[in-house]
């Protein structure tokens, strides 16, 4: 209601798409003028939403579906609008982070909000890698036509024993949230078509670490399964680390028979 009340109230609205936000402004009755700020015009578009807050206009920022300046256009103009001289007010709205999390199950401490991975594989392989030891959950925000690849990523670096929820549709009226082992996922949506449709939050669990192993120890033995001989990469990860070489032989085993 207090976002209904101040889109009501302002001089302008901004918005990501003009088209998709008159339909949520009509549906409620709600005439105020917007103006495009998008990704691609949003760095000249701020001076002129500065212009129109130094005449004494008050103005909203919105975007399609999330939250402005959260892997949606905004960081731009609130920076500017900061720069100017004037107040940012945050008005709480729909966030897949959070929703997400709270019904993910897998987060009892720190989360990393990672937003969208690099379309290309090749550095999103890379990506991944450099993440692949932090201890925390990690949040991605992923597009209907890469999910699958994404994910087939997310099984191949990080192993197909850590958790994955994938939240799909959130809020929306096909909504799914469903958990799985990273080595069930492509399974999971080649079983039906619709789970591959709509605007996607991934979450992984933490890294799944052997007794006595540091992430980072996890973390090399991995980069040396992917090149190495089992043998020759827990023995090698042994002398990199100084950690214990059975365990290391002992966790390169499970790893390879999730994998």
């Amino acid at each position: 209601m207090r976002a209904l009340a101040v889109l009501g109230k302002v001089d302008a609205i901004a918005a990501e798409d003009t088209r998709h936000t008159r339909r949520l402004l009509d549906h409620f009755g709600i005439r105020t003028r917007l103006l495009a700020v998008h990704q691609h015009n949003e760095q000249a578009a701020a001076d002129g939403l500065v212009g129109l807050l130094e005449q004494g206009q008050h103005i909203a920022l919105v975007t399609d579906a999330g939250t402005p300046a959260v892997s949606d256009p905004g960081a731009r103009v609130v920076a500017r609008v900061q720069a100017a001289g004037f107040p940012v007010v945050p008005v709480p709205g729909p966030s897949a982070v959070t929703t997400a999390l709270s019904a993910s199950g897998l987060v009892e401490g720190r989360f990393l909000f990672v937003g969208f991975l690099p379309p290309k594989a090749t550095a999103r392989r890379a990506e991944l890698e450099a993440l692949a030891s932090t201890p925390a959950a990690l949040v991605f925000y992923e597009a209907p036509h890469r999910v699958v690849e994404c994910v087939a990523d997310l099984a191949a670096v990080f192993g197909g024993q850590r958790e994955l929820v994938v939240a799909r549709e959130l809020t929306k009226l096909h909504e799914q949230i469903a958990r799985m082992p990273l080595a069930e996922a492509a399974d999971w949506f080649a079983a039906d078509s619709d789970r591959s449709r709509g605007e996607f939050v991934l979450i992984v669990a933490p890294p799944i670490v052997a007794e006595g192993l540091s992430p980072e120890t996890e973390r090399t033995l991995r980069l040396l399964l992917d090149e190495l001989p089992l043998k020759t990469a827990a023995k090698l990860a042994a002398q990199l680390t100084g950690a214990n070489k059975n365990a290391l032989y002992e966790r390169a085993l499970a790893l390879k028979d999730a994998g």
